[in-house]
């Protein structure tokens, strides 16, 4: 349906922003980056590599959810997908391992695997599953206990990666700019475990609906 698939395009891009919000899927990195060396460019050359990683993470989930998923019943995946995103929340809620900036430089394809790891090890890439899911079973219609053929899928598994990497690092550029420009990352102080504990009870929520829908 036009209005369903509207809908899981929306999400993913959501999604995306709300990964960009996170200090710790990149943007905090970026600023780091400018403020050693002073200048806006650092921070704005940081974003190619932060939104390949984090791309390739979301890539990777999606595309092991389609493997996964042409060996086994889609309909089954959600409740592994479910389980890992409830234990990922839980674990995130009691654990808050921030990452260390000062004296880091790193090239480009080091910025990329870091961003990698860290969307993974968030479990970002995993979030977006369940949508692309949804998404993918919405457009096989009447045929949705199957998985759409291989083309489909790996087309759809593309779109999806590129709007969620549009919504990813349209906020992270604007925070980064911001952040280095105006705010200064002594905000940080007040606002880091917040921003944890909603992201705890996102993937938790995620999860959850993952189950009930």
């Amino acid at each position: 349906m036009p209005s369903e698939m509207t809908t899981s395009w929306a999400m993913l891009m959501a999604l995306g922003a709300f990964h960009g919000i996170n200090p710790g899927m990149g943007w905090l990195f970026a600023v780091a980056l400018g403020m050693q060396e002073r200048r806006r460019g650092a921070v704005l050359r940081a974003l190619v590599p932060l939104g390949a990683g984090h791309a390739l993470a979301v890539a990777f989930a999606v595309g092991a959810a389609l493997a996964i998923g042409s060996v086994i019943p889609p309909g089954w995946l959600r409740w592994p997908i479910a389980g890992v995103l409830i234990s990922l929340g839980a674990l995130r809620l009691f654990r808050h391992r921030h990452p260390r900036w000062a004296g880091m430089r790193v090239s480009a394809v080091g910025l990329t695997v870091w961003s990698f790891l860290m969307a993974t090890a968030h479990g970002a890439g995993l979030m977006v599953v369940p949508v692309f899911m949804g998404m993918s079973m919405s457009g096989a219609g009447d045929h949705a206990h199957h998985m759409p053929a291989a083309g489909a899928r790996a087309g759809a598994a593309f779109f999806a990666t590129g709007l969620h990497a549009v919504g990813y690092l349209a906020v992270t550029a604007c925070i980064a700019v911001l952040v280095f420009e105006k705010l200064g990352v002594g905000f940080l102080r007040r606002a880091w475990f917040n921003l944890d504990l909603i992201w705890s009870a996102t993937l938790v929520a995620t999860g959850t609906l993952t189950l009930l829908l």
